[in-house]
């Protein structure tokens, strides 16, 4: 379970600008911190086990601050004034190393090409778990399990720079499996995927959400896709978590959701349009087969009126 409580979060401009500013951690503002534009701010969210959670906003939003708190890149890695607390499975973000951390929550960013270090996919897996200190005689079953959750038994001994952008996504990914991690934190991974290739990588993410009991936490800018897949969503604006809630009672206000400038689902769009001029009344669809649905439901009134 991510407990997150009352978070904030100012990055510094420099090392220099932070002095005489409060540590990471510390749980105190100086002064000189509250000129400081807040990357985050009063963050209070809970992901239990086994969660599906998109997190949604425009650009600057603080997104990607948020997953930096979450995995203990903030405040370990980059400095600036941390309030808040944060819990991940028990351990406290600010006390625990990220090396701890991330043997909770494995993380795949959005620049995957600078997220592999090696020039082979099984090498790619053996990596980590070499450097966790995984026993050898572990070794090839994690190996071989992480390779066949992600689906690329086939790409084992394939070079990394044969591979499409769909298959190092998934590398990526069953390098991550293999740790076994309880939460896997994903940033964009669809960003430079065509629609099929990203599919795919959504399909992979729900395998591993419910065979497996893995919490997945996604920052997604296709809307449409992540709303098909996700169980929630959290919205965010500028810095604020405005939002949160199944992807259904979130996409309930879409008035929230354009102000917050996120381009909500066509067809989500299209029920909403249809409400304002009284002909639907019914819950706004969230992906073409309930958005079938709706028109059914509309066309069916419009027969029985005529009849």
């Amino acid at each position: 379970m991510i407990e997150i409580q009352n978070l904030g979060f100012s990055y510094a401009g420099s090392f220099a600008a932070s002095a005489g500013s409060s540590a990471a951690g510390s749980g105190n503002s100086a002064s000189s911190s509250s000129e400081k534009k807040k990357a985050l701010w009063q963050i209070n969210l809970t992901i239990p086990d086994g969660e599906f959670l998109g997190i949604i906003g425009s650009s600057g939003a603080g997104k990607s601050t948020l997953t930096y708190a979450i995995n203990g890149v903030i405040p370990h890695c980059y400095p600036g004034d941390f309030y808040g607390k944060i819990r991940v499975n028990g351990l406290d973000t600010v006390e625990t190393g990220i090396d701890t951390l991330s043997r909770q929550v494995g993380s795949i960013f959005q620049d995957i090409d600078g997220q592999m270090v090696a020039q082979v996919v099984e090498d790619e897996i053996l990596f980590g778990l070499e450097n966790f200190g995984i026993p050898h005689d572990e070794i090839e079953s994690r190996l071989t399990e992480a390779l066949a959750a992600a689906g690329i038994e086939d790409l084992r001994y394939r070079e990394m720079s044969s591979l499409s952008g769909g298959q190092k996504q998934k590398a990526a990914i069953a390098a991550v499996i293999a740790l076994r991690p309880k939460i896997i934190l994903l940033d964009e991974p669809t960003g430079e995927l065509d629609p099929q290739a990203s599919r795919k990588i959504f399909e992979c993410l729900k395998e591993l959400n419910e065979k497996h009991g893995i919490t997945i936490i996604v920052v997604e800018q296709k809307i449409m896709l992540l709303c098909e897949f996700a169980k929630r969503l959290a919205v965010m604006d500028s810095g604020r978590l405005i939002r949160e809630g199944t992807v259904k009672e979130v996409l309930q206000r879409p008035d929230i959701l354009e102000n917050a400038g996120v381009n909500i689902p066509r067809v989500t769009t299209l029920g909403n349009r249809l409400r304002e001029k009284g002909i639907y009344a019914g819950a706004l669809p969230r992906d073409l087969s309930e958005a079938q649905l709706m028109v059914q439901e509309i066309l069916q009134k419009e027969e029985l009126s005529h009849a």
